[in-house]
């Protein structure tokens, strides 16, 4: 049993070196647990000769206090945050803006949503809401692939507290990955996570429960919401979805419970809203066989009351109108440096790139 167990263990050690070697370390964090009364911030930092180390500090007085977010590779572009009470759950269901900006997939690539909300005027570059009354929907896959999700997450944290005090809002809608990241299915996550992690004497798993700050915070958000006139969700509506006949309160209020619970442990008849051919962060039918039918959108813009659906999940080549302008797809692919953007005013559709240039969207 002892000569298993060492097997095992060097086993294990061996990994987690071959791991390390694969990896160029940068800033990373910070994660943020709620410890008692005070919070535990835990980051890594690169020192001159390029080690990595975990650095602790306990928080107090958590309602002024200001935390530095730090952007790997990029020291000029790091930002602070000031850290806000425990959110309550997000309302599916609020008024639109004159302008609204919508994108999806970012899935950590800091440096795409920094340009998109600098070109579209959502922010400067000191990172103030310049977007005034204005609104943002982000339609989900903040997580995975890319290497600078915490301060992708964190720069959302902030725009979301800045928006509010001008009577702006910027709404965040989750994706399957957002949900995988809760659950325990990490097989799009980059390496150099899990490696931050064990430096940090945590499971990657531990960075994002809801005993974190920013665990609560995800939890708070949606899978789909009504803005407006427009339905927002990361991959699409199904025709078994449509049947469940749910307002976006109930399904909202039915998901919240098992965002990080496995499939197994869900309760059944609630299975579609997670299944990979069903689930409101999963579907692909207004892109892939069997497709949607008009029969299908029209159920679904009858049920929520809507004009039009915009999603992401499934890659276009550029922002585009589908079923006749009562679909928008908004999933372009960031990681290869393509950054566009649905950009909604006055009831007008354009696709919008990360210099500010919009085309409209016609027939």
């Amino acid at each position: 049993m002892r000569s298993n167990l060492q097997a095992l263990l060097k086993g294990a050690f061996t990994i987690f070196c071959c791991v390390i070697s694969t990896v160029s370390f940068a800033q990373d964090g910070p994660y943020i647990f709620y410890k008692s009364k005070d919070l535990l911030l835990k980051r890594i930092v690169v020192k001159k000769d390029q080690t990595a180390v975990a650095k602790e500090e306990i928080l107090t007085k958590k309602r002024a206090k200001r935390v530095k977010v730090e952007v790997p590779g990029n020291p000029s572009w790091n930002f602070e945050v000031a850290l806000h009470d425990a959110p309550q759950n997000e309302v599916p269901v609020s008024a639109g803006a004159d302008k609204m900006l919508v994108l999806s997939d970012i899935e950590g690539e800091f440096t795409a949503a920094r340009k998109l909300f600098i070109g579209t005027g959502v922010m400067d570059e000191k990172y103030n809401w310049t977007f005034g009354t204005n609104k943002v929907v982000i339609c989900g896959d903040l997580f995975d692939r890319g290497k600078e999700v915490p301060a992708y997450l964190w720069l959302l944290y902030k725009l979301e507290a800045d928006a509010a005090r001008q009577g702006g809002k910027l709404h965040v809608v989750l994706g399957n990955h957002d949900i995988m990241n809760m659950n325990g299915d990490f097989r799009y996550v980059d390496s150099s996570y899990f490696v931050y992690a064990a430096l940090m004497q945590q499971q990657y798993h531990d960075l994002y429960t809801a005993q974190t700050v920013m665990g609560q915070w995800l939890r708070s958000k949606n899978i789909m919401e009504k803005v407006g006139d427009g339905v927002f969700m990361h991959g699409g509506v199904s025709p078994e979805v449509n049947a469940m006949q749910l307002s976006l309160a109930a399904l909202n209020d039915t998901c919240r419970p098992y965002y990080d619970k496995k499939k197994a442990d869900i309760p059944a008849p609630l299975r579609l809203f997670f299944d990979g051919k069903t689930s409101p962060f999963w579907y692909r039918g207004y892109h892939n066989d069997p497709k949607a039918d008009m029969k299908d959108i029209d159920n679904t813009l009858q049920l929520f009351q809507a004009k039009y659906i915009v999603c992401g999940h499934t890659i276009v080549k550029e922002v585009a109108r589908l079923y006749d302008g009562k679909v928008y797809a908004v999933d372009v692919n960031h990681h290869k440096g393509h950054h566009q953007a649905l950009l909604i005013e006055q009831d007008k559709f354009y696709r919008v790139d990360d210099k500010g240039n919009k085309t409209l969207l016609s027939e």
